[in-house]
């Protein structure tokens, strides 16, 4: 998800979030699951105000040679 410079601070990535969320469940989906960095704190805050909790790595992450590089981030629906 990006949100371009110009747009931030007005709650544009809090809406993306709500429609993803209902598209989600719409479809049936029980949980979001996402990759992100450590050099995204914004990023991170924004998940983390939206419900989203730090899980270990998943996936093609798990295996990476840099692990320190991604941040993996789940949520319930």
């Amino acid at each position: 998800m990006y949100v371009a410079p110009a747009a931030r601070g007005r709650g544009v990535g809090r809406q993306i979030f709500i429609a993803l969320e209902a598209e989600a469940r719409r479809l049936g989906v029980r949980r979001l699951v996402l990759e992100t960095g450590p050099r995204q704190p914004e990023a991170i805050a924004l998940y983390a105000r939206a419900g989203f909790v730090q899980i270990p790595l998943y996936g093609e992450y798990r295996d990476t040679p840099h692990p320190e590089l991604s941040v993996c981030m789940a949520k319930d629906l």
